[in-house]
């Protein structure tokens, strides 16, 4: 039953179409799915995602825990609604862009910016959530791309620290989850008009606090998954009074049914999706000092022989700088180096680039962050095949035996995506898999 006061509050902006706005509340929920561009992916598809390439909806929602291809990073589900993102790059943001996705976690909306950004830019996904950064982070790693930095930082530490730096910044905001209610049953019985105002508080709040790290004449995409005009119009006027920006329009089609305010709102009487407002400001130009980026953390060297080794992993090995931390062999890219090293002496990162090996003896053992990153050069180690219901087995950390296969590490495969590595030891392989990732129920 949906809360009164949050019909009352509906009323006056929806008029007419109050009953069936109600009535799309109560439905069961659609599922969606963004597909990696590292795989193709076959599932039972009932037709695209309209404004994003990589969406799909589907006819019913598979057990998506038993599909290793899921943890293997090649897709994402996500609300097709929020899909509107890539809709938005395409329209305002360089692919060379730096970005910070300010609250990101679970991390769909920053695996969609990497993609977006792939080779030539760098995001910066960032969850204040302590519990909810290393689902980010796993999130991130499984999605393969090596441009992305995950940490864990209040919105001020941006603005104080890292001034005028970033091209875009995405503020997906903590909100009061009216847009969940037909997804989430305790977002009903928590909801509440105080909510709404302490949530819209919150949002002012973070606003203010990231604000000084947007680049005059930078992107802020603003957005939460509400419909309430306090925590969605209020705030974009917020924005651009108090902080200083001018609205932008971004391109729609009418099947779409999407509707325009000041921004843009996904009703699910009118679309194929949840609830959702987005909008897309750009900071006033003024003038400004730009900071000095100077890396100052100091990285232990890779030893020569080793770097060679891990350099063998990847398919662009001169894309890459590698630095160790205590055992641990990390790559990122090497045109943002100077930029990565001083945000790292000044933020809090759960996980730069990717993990590429782990010093174990005298030789580098490989980092399952590996398998799963676009740029790993797969045919240098031994592969095998896994039908399902061993790939479940390895997802779930068992114990696997492997018949007529070399000792040492072994890059285990599902329709031919990497999944991981064992290590042969004879009689019985050890599973490398993360065991914080592992499946623990079937």
């Amino acid at each position: 039953m949906l809360p009164l006061d949050f019909i009352n509050m509906m009323e006056p902006r929806m008029g007419g179409e109050l009953d069936s706005f109600c009535r799309a509340l109560q439905t069961d929920a659609i599922t969606s799915v963004r597909l990696n561009d590292k795989a193709d992916v076959v599932l039972p598809w009932a037709g695209r995602v309209p404004w994003c390439e990589d969406g799909w909806y589907l006819n019913e929602r598979p057990q998506f825990t038993l599909d290793p291809l899921f943890h293997a990073g090649c897709y994402y589900v996500q609300e097709a609604s929020s899909m509107f993102i890539e809709h938005i790059l395409h329209t305002y943001v360089k692919q060379d862009s730096i970005v910070l996705d300010l609250c990101a976690a679970p991390g769909g909306k920053s695996t969609l910016l990497s993609q977006w950004l792939a080779e030539e830019g760098l995001l910066i996904s960032n969850e204040v959530v302590r519990q909810r950064v290393f689902i980010l982070s796993e999130n991130i790693q499984k999605w393969g791309n090596g441009n992305t930095i995950v940490t864990h930082n209040r919105a001020r530490d941006f603005g104080d620290s890292l001034p005028h730096v970033f091209d875009c910044i995405l503020v997906d905001a903590p909100c009061s989850g009216e847009g969940m209610f037909r997804k989430d049953v305790k977002a009903q019985d928590e909801w509440s008009l105080r909510n709404v105002q302490m949530c819209a508080a919150r949002q002012q709040e973070i606003l203010m606090d990231a604000w000084d790290a947007l680049k005059p004449g930078g992107i802020l995409i603003y957005s939460t998954c509400t419909f309430n005009e306090q925590e969605n119009e209020q705030n974009a006027r917020f924005i651009m009074e108090r902080l200083g920006a001018d609205l932008l329009m971004v391109p729609l089609k009418q099947e779409w049914g999407i509707q325009e305010t000041i921004g843009y709102h996904f009703y699910p009487h009118k679309t194929k999706g949840e609830g959702f407002y987005v909008c897309v400001l750009r900071k006033h130009d003024e003038q400004f000092a730009s900071i000095k980026i100077r890396g100052e953390k100091k990285k232990s060297a890779v030893p020569i022989e080793c770097e060679s080794n891990l350099r063998g992993w990847l398919l662009h090995p001169d894309d890459w700088a590698i630095r160790q931390e205590d055992r641990f062999s990390i790559a990122y890219p090497c045109r943002y180096k100077e930029l990565i090293d001083y945000i790292s002496t000044r933020l809090t990162c759960i996980s730069t680039g990717f993990g590429i090996g782990e010093m174990r003896g005298r030789t580098p053992a490989p980092q399952h962050a590996l398998a799963l990153s676009k740029d790993f050069k797969a045919d240098e180690f031994p592969q095998v095949e896994l039908e399902l219901t061993t790939a479940l087995s390895y997802l779930r950390c068992e114990a696997l035996a492997l018949e007529n296969q070399p000792i040492g590490y072994i890059l285990l495969t599902y329709k031919h995506i990497p999944l991981g590595f064992v290590k042969n030891i004879g009689g019985h392989c050890n599973n490398l898999y993360p065991k914080e990732w592992r499946i623990r129920t079937l």
